[in-house]
C-alpha cells in the first residue's frame, strides 16, 4: 500500500528545493525516466524539463514554499493532494491540486496540476 502522505512531503520537498544540483536529485528519485507533469502553464516530460518547470516556479516567487494542505488521499496508482504556496508561515497566494499516477514501484509517471487560486496578473 502506498504511503501518499510521505510521497506528498517527497514532491513537495523536490518543489521546494532551490538547489539545482539536489533539485535534479530529488525529481530523479521522484519520476520515472519518461515520467511528465502538466498543469495549465506546463506540459513537460522527463527529469531535465520537470526541473526547468520547478525552477521557473522559483523565480517567478523567489523564496516561497509549497505547503501542503489537507491530507493527501489515493487509491491503488492514483494519488491526490492539494497545496499552497506563498512566503514561509503566510496565508498561500497560489493554491492548487495535483494528481499523481504511480508505477508499480511507486514512482511517478505523470502528474497533472490543477490551480484553484492565482494572484492577479
Amino acid at each position: 500500500m502506498t504511503d501518499y502522505a510521505a510521497l506528498v512531503d517527497r514532491y513537495l520537498a523536490a518543489w521546494n528545493e532551490t538547489d539545482a544540483g539536489l533539485r535534479a536529485e530529488a525529481v530523479a528519485a521522484l519520476w520515472t525516466a519518461d515520467g511528465g507533469y502538466t498543469d495549465p502553464l506546463a506540459d513537460v516530460r522527463g527529469h531535465a524539463a520537470i526541473g526547468q518547470v520547478i525552477g521557473a516556479v522559483h523565480e517567478q516567487f523567489p523564496g516561497f514554499v509549497f505547503t501542503p494542505k489537507g491530507t493527501a488521499d489515493g487509491h491503488g496508482r492514483l494519488a491526490r493532494f492539494a497545496w499552497g504556496l506563498g512566503p514561509a508561515g503566510a496565508e498561500p497566494l497560489v493554491e492548487g491540486f495535483d494528481v499523481a499516477v504511480l508505477d508499480e514501484d511507486g514512482r511517478i509517471t505523470q502528474v497533472l496540476g490543477f490551480l484553484d487560486k492565482v494572484p492577479a496578473a
